[in-house]
């Protein structure tokens, strides 16, 4: 049987539970070989096999919707779903994309990409097909990592109370994508050491519902006896005070036990909540010993070279020697961000807050307010979830707080989800906030001395994720604007990642090339002498054009009169699809041979 003669899920309906286990097992293999060619999310996906079966099973996905959380673990469904012939171009450009796509199949309900949304995504579905009269079923699956995330709780609360039916799914690994922190994760774990609570329930019920009953009295006390037995042997859960029908741990690699409670939640007119047990990596022995290694693969085997986040979490670890007051603050990521070696030296002073990047920012606002220099690398499309925390609780009160925004612009094949275009615009209209985008790993590590030691305020740090240098002649000075290269009066002014192409273009057109290592705020009166009398003047940035760096430079020009013709080169707003940041340079005509063209239009037009 070859995975990619399945069209649809209609494949696998009449299948018994002995061939979905032998399809589990080549649906493995296929992963395995497959993921390790394009690059993605193996561990995730290899343990949601069986579920991923026990669903479509259980479900028409045309009809009944599924929204993932995250969504990098619905690799399986995209094979149940008729995609197995396109995995080849899996997170590849012009391929499917690692997530759930709307615009690539219908049986995708809902795009996803972070953590935490689709219980609250599933509830506003199933309020929807209520209102419009339409029957059928919503589940929405999650991790044990997304239940450390605030909002997921708001859903669970809500859906608690109302009368909208949506099956809620945990998929209990014990990781995100690190090991998870908390006491949820120790709560958790108490129900499963606990694997009797489902097994017997069914048989307490049955065995509950043979009591003796006749009189009005006898009743009566029956129905008392059957509450209190009921809460001696089991005693409600978290989950059941909310207002949800729990049910669980299940073994989330027995088929038959997946299937069996999937049905009894589908025929319940009430919303439940089923808690499934699974190993992260299932099936491959490296991806089990070692989940957060194998959270996400790169493709090919080539080695890990040095990176904008490595360097970040050396620069720390030296700093964090020296000065005893400096803190560390993850989301869940100590190894994305590059804080492992911190979290093993300095362990009082390393805080893994699990999937919080709210509560990750106003922590650090506390720490700093007690005297303490909190660093906080995070995402950028990640930090953006912490918006009001970092305006209100960091910013309008000035406090030293360092976020180091991570993955910054274009990050490659994650797409749309990931890409961290939107972190200058969200962060430069805020009050107190300093912004400063390093082009080189050395200047990342002269920012980071001057953000923890010297700066006084909030201040952000954005870097982009890989390896992309350009190296300056100069040392970094915050608010300076550095003149890189003395040329014509053709003026291009760029800043970290973007500083390699905006050299090659200012190279091959002869002109004037400007650094902004500080892009907000930074020394205008410098900008404006440098900017006058230029033919044109050029901007090169990796982020969206609308609140971008072009444009508050564009602002600052149009305030003094600078009456020269403007070109700011941006990325557009709009979702920034999947692929290489080589790809998506060029397909966004943010290449150097496209700037070139585009300039030379511009003095040709």
């Amino acid at each position: 049987m070859l995975i990619e003669d399945i069209s649809s899920p209609e494949f696998i309906k009449g299948m018994s539970n002995g061939e979905l286990r032998e399809l589990a097992y080549q649906i493995r293999k296929f992963l395995i070989k497959s993921v390790s060619k394009t690059g993605g999310h193996l561990a995730s996906n290899l343990g949601v096999v069986e579920l991923t079966l026990a669903m479509h099973s259980v479900f028409d996905f045309k009809k009944d919707r599924i929204i993932w959380d995250v969504g990098h673990q619905s690799y399986v469904h995209k094979l149940l779903t008729g995609r197995a012939g396109e995995f080849s171009t899996l997170r590849q450009f012009g391929g499917i994309s690692g997530f759930p796509k709307t615009s690539e199949s219908e049986y995708d309900a809902f795009n996803t990409g972070h953590s935490s949304t689709s219980a609250s995504a599933a509830l506003g579905l199933a309020h929807a097909r209520d209102l419009s009269g339409e029957n059928y079923n919503v589940v929405s699956v999650f991790g044990d990592g997304a239940l450390t995330g605030g909002m997921i709780f708001e859903a669970l609360n809500n859906a608690g109370h109302s009368d909208s039916k949506v099956i809620f799914i945990l998929n209990d690994n014990e990781m995100s994508i690190s090991q998870n922190v908390g006491a949820l994760s120790k709560y958790l774990q108490q129900l499963r050491y606990k694997p009797e609570y489902y097994k017997s329930k069914d048989a307490i019920v049955e065995l509950l519902s043979k009591l003796p009953v006749g009189a009005d009295v006898a009743t009566s006390t029956a129905k008392k006896a059957k509450n209190a037995f009921r809460k001696k042997v089991l005693p409600n859960t978290l989950f059941d005070n909310l207002g949800l029908k729990y049910v669980g741990p299940v073994d989330g690699h027995n088929i038959e036990d997946l299937k069996s409670v999937l049905e009894r939640a589908k025929l319940s007119e009430k919303s439940y909540f089923i808690h499934i047990h699974t190993k992260k990596g299932k099936g491959y022995a490296p991806a089990e010993e070692n989940p957060q290694l194998y959270h996400g693969i790169s493709s090919g085997s080539g080695g890990n070279s040095t990176d904008y986040s490595k360097v970040f979490g050396d620069a720390l670890l030296k700093l964090a020697e020296e000065n005893e007051k400096i803190v560390a603050i993850t989301g869940a990521m100590p190894l994305g961000t590059g804080l492992l070696d911190f979290s093993t030296k300095f362990p009082k002073r390393y805080f893994d807050v699990g999937i919080c990047e709210e509560h990750a920012v106003t922590m650090a606002a506390g720490l700093a307010i007690g005297g303490f220099i909190p660093v906080v690398p995070i995402y950028s499309t990640f930090l953006q979830r912490a918006y009001d925390q970092i305006l209100h609780d960091v910013c309008l009160q000035n406090l030293h707080v360092v976020l180091c925004a991570d993955r910054a612009g274009i990050v490659g094949q994650d797409g749309e989800t990931h890409q961290g275009m939107f972190d200058i615009a969200y962060l430069s209209h805020m009050p107190n906030m300093t912004i400063l985008s390093p082009s080189s790993f050395s200047e990342l590590e002269e920012m980071m001395d001057y953000a923890v030691n010297k700066h006084n305020g909030p201040i952000t740090i954005r870097y982009p994720r890989g390896n992309t240098q350009y190296i300056s002649k100069y040392k970094f000075e915050p608010y300076k604007i550095r003149v890189e290269k003395e040329g014509s009066d053709l003026l291009i002014i760029s800043s970290g990642r973007m500083m390699k192409t905006a050299s090659e273009v200012a190279e091959k057109l002869g002109a004037t090339l400007l650094n902004m290592p500080t892009v907000f705020p930074f020394d205008e009166a410098s900008l404006l002498d440098i900017a006058r009398g230029k033919k044109l003047i050029v901007t090169i940035e990796d982020s969206v054009k609308t609140g971008g760096m072009g444009q508050i430079i564009g602002n600052v020009l149009l305030e003094h009169g600078i009456a020269s013709p403007y070109l700011p080169c941006a990325f557009p707003n709009e979702p920034i699809t999947h692929g290489t940041c080589a790809q998506l340079d060029k397909l966004y005509k943010m290449d150097t041979d496209s700037i070139i063209q585009r300039i030379e239009d511009k003095l040709n037009g």
